[in-house]
């Protein structure tokens, strides 16, 4: 019967279709329960869980009626692992928990049945088959079951660590620790930081949520990211141009003869709508400066910049309230791939960025749990100094370099605020002659 039904199959958070319901949930939020989203930055995302149960209740009643439970991927595939199959005893991590679903021991779990009866009456009467309790990744989830065992060449019954999401995990992959904040860049970006869970920590507008071992045992785990990075790329080169990785490598080589600010370009990127700070997933791309001579090299580098520029405003964000930021770590394909990115991001936010040694930092994670919790490292902490490390090649801010991008990342903040709703009376007259003063500026 569902064979077919797309609304039966697993629904991906870059899905942004249930942006209404997630707009709906924020506004009763705020009126009936304001520390709900207080600790996802005040705004609920159409990419998070209660905004897509919502939306299948909405466009697909069927389904959701014919659906006994939801399972977040995360906790999936260690119930698989542990030969779980029924939903009510699958262990629930606190990562996706918290961070989607609007979890927190602080008002007793998951939302209450009020304020879900609020929102709809059929969701609140779900609420008794999700989860009551959700685990750090001190917990185990399960022991390997047999079958698996036997699939994978491993001996049964070793401990099978509670999931995270892949960037959670990818965060410990790359030696996470207070100070650190760790950017996972493919074809979107997550940024990872963490902070005792012993210092109070402040509410931060516009991130994708404050919440107590998301990533570390331990530690209040912070997430913020970027809808849309490589898929931005991807979309330049591949959907616009019709190109592909050899005319990727290409412009990168022609971008990168380039000055900053010399083609007179100036991107904002949302291609997918902005994750943070503006959390608005409706919001689109813009690309200000075109000109006959404009090349699609020219282009290719004003995206570039238009992530980098949106990295520094999540990086500004978090330092405003009081999260620090004393070393970048940089992990995913992209940050291995490509130096001209990983520069112009070092050259835009004006710290050096360093990579992971681990190309496969989200499984480095997950390993390092798994032998925490397998007894072979004390605690995350002497796992992470044995079994993380940095490549030798850093990547520093060019001064000459950041003269220029502080200029464009000022106009860049003008736009942002401006088509992001943050400003209404801004006043945009002269962004583009300042844009072509340091064109020609750059140029002369």
């Amino acid at each position: 019967k569902w064979k077919g039904d797309l609304n039966a199959q697993c629904w991906l958070w870059k899905d942004h279709t249930s942006w209404r319901e997630a707009a709906r949930i924020t506004e009763l939020s705020a009126k009936l329960r304001p520390q709900y989203i207080a600790k996802c930055g005040g705004v609920y995302s159409s990419e998070w869980f209660w905004s897509k149960l919502w939306h299948c209740l909405n466009v697909a009643p069927d389904t959701f009626t014919a659906a006994f439970s939801w399972v977040e991927l995360a906790d999936w595939i260690p119930s698989v692992l542990a030969g779980v199959a029924d939903p009510r005893l699958v262990k629930r991590g606190v990562c996706p928990a918290g961070h989607k679903a609007l979890y927190s021991d602080d008002w007793g779990g998951l939302p209450d049945k009020e304020f879900l009866t609020a929102l709809d009456p059929r969701l609140a009467e779900l609420r008794d088959r999700l989860y009551e309790k959700a685990y750090d990744a001190s917990e185990p989830a399960g022991s390997l079951c047999p079958n698996w065992a036997t699939r994978l060449g491993l001996p049964a019954g070793i401990p099978i660590a509670i999931g995270e999401f892949d960037v959670h995990y990818g965060a410990i992959g790359c030696g996470v620790r207070e100070g650190t904040l760790v950017k996972v860049i493919g074809t979107s970006t997550c940024d990872c930081a963490v902070v005792s869970a012993e210092d109070p920590v402040a509410d931060i507008p516009g991130i994708c949520g404050i919440v107590k071992g998301a990533i570390l045992p331990g530690y209040f785990g912070i997430e913020a990211g970027q809808s849309a990075v490589g898929d931005i790329f991807k979309w330049w080169v591949e959907v616009v141009l019709g190109g592909d990785a050899t005319l990727h490598a290409q412009l990168t080589e022609e971008a990168a003869k380039q000055r900053p600010g010399q083609a007179g370009l100036l991107a904002l990127d949302w291609n997918n709508g902005n994750r943070t700070i503006l959390v608005d997933q409706r919001l689109t791309g813009l690309i200000l400066g075109q000109d006959l001579y404009t090349t699609r090299a020219d282009i290719y580098r004003a995206l570039i910049e238009a992530t980098a520029f949106g990295a520094r405003a999540i990086i500004e964000r978090l330092q405003q309230y009081g999260v620090r930021t004393d070393q970048v770590v940089c992990t995913g394909g992209i940050a291995e791939k490509n130096p001209l990115l990983m520069q112009i991001y070092a050259d835009v936010t004006g710290c050096v960025m360093e990579v992971a040694g681990s190309s496969q930092t989200c499984a480095l994670g997950s390993a390092i749990a798994a032998a925490v919790l397998a007894g072979a490292h004390p605690d995350f902490a002497s796992a992470e100094a044995a079994m993380t490390s940095l490549k030798q090649e850093r990547f520093k801010p060019i001064a000459e370099h950041r003269a220029v991008y502080d200029q464009l990342y000022a106009l860049y903040r003008e736009l942002h605020d401006s088509f992001g709703g943050l400003t209404k009376s801004a006043d945009l007259s002269q962004v583009m002659k300042r844009l072509l003063d340091i064109k020609y500026a750059q140029r002369a």
